[in-house]
């Protein structure tokens, strides 16, 4: 097999999906000046091509028409083709993506758009093929159908971009909609999620189906605020269908992309790191509001694939790992009756094979098997005569012999870029996991990657970068998510450390994000910032996705930062954002999740509490343990502890001012800043904490 004579300029770039492009014999840019004047230069249209290293299709249409010297030679003869990694330029992404979808209604990856050399769009879609089938138009003719129609028809083609654009530029712009903000907002978002919801698995519409961590978090808040057992039903069903389904991994732990049935048994196999570090405080807070060690369970195993698998030597966190693996999709992951027997024996091969329904002729494609539970291990004990001690201990033994081998086969590939925006939710989701699950090891992980990133992703001047790799430096300007994200991670490292360095740090970034971000004419926050290059539209990214908006995230923050520091100019910023979306959460609560999130906790009440107590002291332990183990969505946590700079503390920490030591640890319940008779030693916290607490 003779390798590949073809190199183009994606050698040097740092992202690994643009380096998969490296060797096609497509003369493929990188998005910058160079490709951008070349396009004006030669007053071509740009074909723009946008994916990213985990995405099935993308690794497709790169063989069938990337790879193709004949569809190669038409995009070189009559195109500047651009190739972007949509992890990395998540702007370009969110405008070329609304473009694709307002052309076709529907959007997706592989991303192809044609645009003008003023980089207006004026077509484009998502994958095609080489030639017609599926019903897809063939790339090669509609390549060649573009540039006849950009030569003989070009005033139609500019008058197209220019609607486009126009349409593009009004995305994003929210009217403010007179009205208060209450807890209506949240009951009509729980109608809304309950006709959306597949009482049978669990989860939210058809298929393909999505986890939407935002929302079963709005479920959680609904429960407690309206004492709603369904809410909490919801929640509960989508928890245990997706861990015991195919869509969680479970010889490694953690979850896939998605679900292509509605029963979460045939996975999308990518994983994402931005995914799991979402569902995990769905999981926690679950296992808080029902005591389920089951939430518990899943929360670990998916945390212990983050940090063997996902986790850089130096700290930060990978950001995928691919769906494919030997040019098959899922083949890593899945298995045929018969290699089970012949690892496991048939004794245990048949218990195990029962428990994760291992079919002879495979319950998945060409005879594989895609492991996933339809009961309990406490049912299946039942029905086996087992305590569920013993039938755990085999299955768990089984498991390591598999994930053993599992172990040995070829890997799917790592996208071993750092991103700050999801590094930023991992380090929240670890720090609320140290809390609640009360592991000191989840915090210093979260601590390593947080100060990777503040040290070696920050300017001098404060500002942060978007992504590193190993061996080059840290580049591309951070968009609001990347900030928001981080912003609200170490608020949450804060609450699980109590080390004051990360609400100073915390607070310089807030104050770079407004100064970077905030629109000064409507209020809200841009997703670029104001010396970012010019782009065709600069929006507000209004609506979640699969991850939350990056207003939304900066809204929760900034609220949690309030109550913890007493910045009213925060709070003014907060509220403005908050009251400029009301009128997207009245009409499209399932849109905007994390706002509601947000939503939830402006109204409160919230309860800041204040300790004072050695972190490291058995009393003081308990203590915390005591406030972290139930679900209390209305709080935030500061601590002082002897020998500490009581100046500095109270200074950045006003709900500290005052507090002093009473006995071996001491908490002050507040409110607004006013603060109810200490409550000294354990009994009375235990005391306090029974008694019901009362929503607006």
């Amino acid at each position: 097999m003779t390798t590949t004579p073809f190199t183009n300029r994606l050698r040097y770039e740092t992202s690994p999906y643009l380096r998969q492009h490296a060797h096609n014999p497509v003369d493929w840019y990188p998005w910058g000046a160079e490709a951008l004047a070349r396009a004006k230069q030669l007053d071509r249209p740009i074909f723009l091509s946008i994916g990213y290293s985990a995405c099935h299709w993308c690794h497709v249409m790169e063989h069938e028409s990337f790879e193709n010297e004949e569809i190669a030679k038409i995009l070189n003869e009559h195109f500047v083709s651009i190739k972007v990694d949509r992890e990395e330029r998540p702007d370009l992404d969110q405008i070329y993506m609304a473009s694709v979808q307002m052309l076709t209604g529907s959007g997706g990856w592989p991303m192809s758009v044609f645009l003008t050399p003023d980089l207006k769009p004026f077509t484009g879609g998502t994958y095609f093929p080489p030639d017609d089938r599926y019903g897809r138009p063939g790339f090669k003719r509609l390549l060649l159908h573009i540039a006849e129609v950009w030569r003989t028809r070009r005033a139609e083609v500019e008058e197209a971009a220019s609607q486009i654009t126009r349409h593009l530029r009004d995305i994003g712009r929210l009217e403010k909609e007179e009205g208060t903000l209450d807890a209506s907002l949240l009951r009509q978002a729980l109608d809304g999620l309950i006709r959306a919801f597949d009482t049978r698995y669990g989860g939210f519409g058809q298929a393909p189906k999505f986890p939407h961590p935002m929302d079963l978090r709005v479920l959680l808040r609904c429960w407690k605020r309206f004492r709603d057992p369904y809410a909490l039903e919801m929640v509960r069903i989508t928890l245990d269908h997706m861990a015991r389904g195919g869509i969680y991994d479970h010889l490694g732990g953690g979850f896939a992309r998605y679900s292509t049935d509605e029963r979460w048994l045939v996975p999308h196999f990518e994983k994402m790191l931005y995914d799991n570090a979402l569902l995990v405080p769905c999981y926690l807070e679950t296992l808080q509001a029902t005591g389920e060690p089951f939430y518990r369970e899943i929360t670990e195993e998916t945390l212990g694939w983050v940090l063997r698998e996902m986790t850089s030597p130096e700290g930060p966190f990978y950001s995928t790992l691919d769906a494919d693996s030997e040019g098959e999709e899922g083949k890593f992951y899945v298995w045929t009756a018969a290699e089970i027997e012949q690892i496991l024996g048939k004794d245990e091969a048949d218990l195990f094979s029962e428990i994760y329904s291992i079919e002879p002729e495979g319950n998945w494609e060409h005879g594989k098997n895609i492991l996933h539970r339809v009961k309990t291990f406490a049912q299946y004990a039942r029905l086996h005569d087992l305590s569920e001690a013993d039938l755990r201990h085999r299955i768990d033994a089984s498991r390591r012999k598999l994930f053993e081998v599992r172990s040995r086969r070829v890997w799917p590939n790592r996208d071993e870029k750092v991103l700050t925006s999801w590094n930023g939710l991992m380090i929240g989701a670890l720090a609320q996991a140290a809390q609640v699950l009360d592991r000191r090891d989840y915090a210093d992980a979260a601590t390593r990657a947080a100060d990777f990133i503040l040290t070696r992703m920050r300017r001098s001047d404060g500002r942060l970068l978007r992504t590193w790799s190993v061996g080059s430096e840290p580049k591309l300007n951070a968009y609001l998510e990347d900030y928001a994200f981080l912003l609200d991670g170490l608020i949450s490292l804060y609450e699980a450390t109590f080390t004051p360095y990360w609400i100073e740090a915390a607070l310089d970034l807030a104050e770079v994000m407004i100064d970077q971000f905030w629109d000064t004419a409507d209020g809200g926050f841009f997703y670029t910032g104001r010396d970012h290059e010019t782009l065709i539209a600069r929006g507000k990214d209004p609506h979640d996705n699969a991850i939350p908006s990056g207003n939304s995230m900066a809204v929760t923050a900034l609220l949690r930062l309030v109550k913890l520091t007493g910045r009213m100019d925060l709070q003014e910023k907060a509220e403005t954002t908050l009251r400029l979306y009301r009128g997207l959460l009245a009409a499209h609560p399932l849109a905007a999740g994390q706002m509601l999130l947000a939503l939830d906790f402006h109204l409160g009440p919230v309860q800041e509490i204040a300790i004072v107590g050695d972190p490291a002291a058995e009393d003081t332990r308990r203590v915390l343990r005591l406030l972290t183990s139930s679900y209390q969505p209305h709080h935030v946590l500061a601590l002082k502890a002897p020998g500490s700079d009581e100046k500095r503390l109270e200074e950045l920490l006003p709900l500290l001012a005052g507090k002093t030591s009473q006995g071996p640890v001491t908490v002050y319940v507040c409110q607004n800043f006013t603060c109810q008779a200490p409550l000294i030693g354990i009994e009375a916290v235990e005391t306090a904490l029974q008694q019901p607490a009362e929503n607006n």
